[in-house]
């Protein structure tokens, strides 16, 4: 899968409950700086990024690609979550082919604890098996970040393996939308 099928993009804004997924605008780089430079943010995902080097490189208007929403409250970012390819150089195939994708998110410290992430990836998840049917998203994290794991089986991952990289045991799951 190279592409996220026939996806539309963008698309108009999915709304939640208390929330809105749509696409990065302009006003939306200085959440993107703070959510990537953050040290609390980024504990199991190798430490946070320079905020000096994401001042410089971040575009005016980050994350613009398929799949990639910014997670809106209350008219404010809190974070981001994205449904896109699977790298083909990532460890772990659900199909043969490798046609499956991954998801992702980011919230910010603030955010965490109130189920924005639950509520969020429910809806990239809804959006992603409406626009690519049947195809499976797998999600990486450490099995040392409690929420995510639990987070992981609020949504209805499986576990697909264990593996060891970067000094910490890591946790592969699938999820697979109903057909």
């Amino acid at each position: 899968m190279t592409e996220l099928g026939t996806a539309a993009w963008p698309v108009d804004p999915i709304r939640t409950e208390r929330l809105v997924l749509r696409e990065s605008e302009a006003g939306d780089r200085v959440t993107f700086v703070e959510l990537l430079s953050s040290p609390e943010v980024h504990t199991y995902l190798g430490g946070p990024q320079s905020r000096a080097e994401l001042e410089r490189s971040v575009p005016e208007t980050p994350g613009r690609r398929t799949g990639h929403f910014v997670i809106e409250r209350d008219g404010a970012m809190i974070g981001t979550v994205e449904v896109s390819r699977h790298e083909a150089e990532r460890r772990g195939r659900v199909r043969p082919d490798g046609g499956e994708a991954e998801l992702g998110y980011l919230l910010l410290p603030e955010a965490w604890g109130r189920g924005y992430a639950a509520e969020a990836c429910t809806a990239a998840l809804g959006w992603f098996a409406r626009a690519c049917p049947g195809v499976p998203v797998v999600l990486y994290t450490q099995t040392a970040n409690h929420r995510s794991m639990r987070l992981a089986a609020k949504l209805g991952f499986t576990e697909l393996e264990r593996f060891q990289k970067w000094d910490a045991e890591q946790w592969m799951g699938v999820w697979k939308p109903a057909t």
